[in-house]
């Protein structure tokens, strides 16, 4: 069975509280192999206070059952909106912006 990264970040997005997901496929789909490797950039305010372990752990747990099925490999960065400002690379800046976790721009 094979997902798309859209459906990634929706389920990462449904499973963590105000947040942000973008997830890509750095390494080609191979039909054959049904290799299915994810990079996930997720920002949520849930992350606050949480060693990196117990973010990386809420990302895998909002995708669920298809760690186990789907996805073969999951790279993941998570950041606080803090401190996505200071170590993001700005790619989201819109996406957060728009769900209320970032400043404006006016």
């Amino acid at each position: 069975m094979t997902i798309r990264s859209e459906e990634v970040a929706d389920l990462i997005e449904a499973g963590i509280p105000d947040c942000v997901a973008r997830v890509t496929a750095p390494r080609a789909y191979n039909d054959e192999d049904e290799d299915a490797h994810f990079a996930a950039f997720v920002v949520s305010p849930a992350f606050e206070g949480e060693s990196l372990v117990a973010q990386h752990q809420r990302v895998y747990d909002a995708v669920g059952d298809e760690m186990t099925s789907s996805v073969h490999a999951l790279e993941i960065k998570t950041y606080t909106p803090e401190a996505y400002l200071e170590h993001g690379d700005g790619s989201l800046d819109d996406e957060l912006r728009a769900a209320g976790l970032l400043p404006s721009n006016d």
